[in-house]
């Protein structure tokens, strides 16, 4: 029986790392035989990250906090706002616009029928409950949830199906506008995205 030797293996997991295709992987791979010092660093992280890192109890990003993430616990956070992202990664970019200064909620995903992911397998019970408890008093109210979601199939589905939950709620649902990205030309732009751009068009 073929037996795959040490650094074939090593590099096709590394292919399977997302955006890491073979070639990219083979790079990684003799970079890491040529730096021991670095090999030692990446295992001692990988094995930090296995053991530390886990989801936030309130927003369900990654932490390796106790419970609550830095985002959860910030005290000069708008409790009122509530900005609610498919992945963990995309906080970063939301932070990254230096506009949003509210709370997070991480859905794990979008609604995917072809991929067998239904809203029973995201957090959204969790985010209507959070929004139940700031209408009961018990947290801070919400007024304002807005979805920051890809503008594609699945994201779309999603944003549909949150926005009828949320609908019979006391709390304004907003959805992030898309269209033509800053600096671009407007020839090179796809038939859909011009469309959500002239659908998302303001007064000046």
């Amino acid at each position: 029986m073929f037996k795959i030797g040490s650094l074939e293996k090593l590099i096709h997991e590394l292919n399977r790392l997302p955006g890491v295709g073979p070639k990219t992987a083979q790079r990684l791979a003799y970079f890491i035989l040529r730096t021991p010092e670095y090999s030692s660093q990446l295992r001692a992280a990988l094995h930090q990250v296995e053991v530390m890192v886990h989801l936030c109890s309130q927003c369900f990003s990654y932490t390796d906090a106790d419970d609550l993430c830095r985002y959860c616990t910030d005290p000069n956070r708008r409790d009122d706002l509530l900005c609610v992202v498919e992945e963990p990664s995309d906080i970063a970019r939301v932070e990254g616009s230096g506009v949003f200064r509210g709370r997070y909620h991480v859905l794990q995903g979008a609604i995917s029928p072809l991929d067998n992911v239904s809203p029973q397998d995201l957090k959204i019970r969790e985010l209507l409950e959070r929004v139940d408890a700031g209408l009961a008093g018990t947290k801070p109210k919400i007024n304002e949830v807005i979805l920051a979601l890809d503008p594609d199939l699945e994201g779309d589905t999603t944003v549909l199906y949150l926005a009828k939950m949320l609908a019979p709620k006391d709390v304004k649902v907003t959805r992030i506008a898309s269209g033509v990205p800053i600096g671009s030309d407007i020839d090179y732009v796809d038939d859909r995205t011009l469309g959500r751009a002239l659908e998302n068009r303001v007064e000046l």
